[in-house]
């Protein structure tokens, strides 16, 4: 359980979703740009990108947490081999 706990929020800190916010020129930067565009300008409350985001920015919630535990290496396997 912890090492998916913890993995997962340092994995899409890798992947550029801070705390600060977006960090400029990295994977995320693109994905946010990517999504903007799709969405005429703004990124969609609720869409992937603004969740990578607010765990980056807050870590994950308890109710998270469980949920990540049952499925978190899926996740950042499948995160490191799109994106890593």
């Amino acid at each position: 359980m912890g090492l998916a706990v913890f993995g997962v929020p340092a994995a899409i800190g890798y992947l550029g979703f801070t705390a600060a916010g977006v960090t400029g020129g990295s994977i995320a930067s693109g994905m946010m740009s990517a999504a903007a565009v799709a969405n005429g300008g703004a990124v969609a409350a609720g869409s992937a990108v603004a969740v990578l985001q607010s765990v980056g920015a807050a870590g994950l919630s308890g109710a998270a947490s469980t949920v990540v535990a049952g499925a978190g290496a899926a996740v950042a396997g499948a995160a490191a081999a799109c994106f890593g």
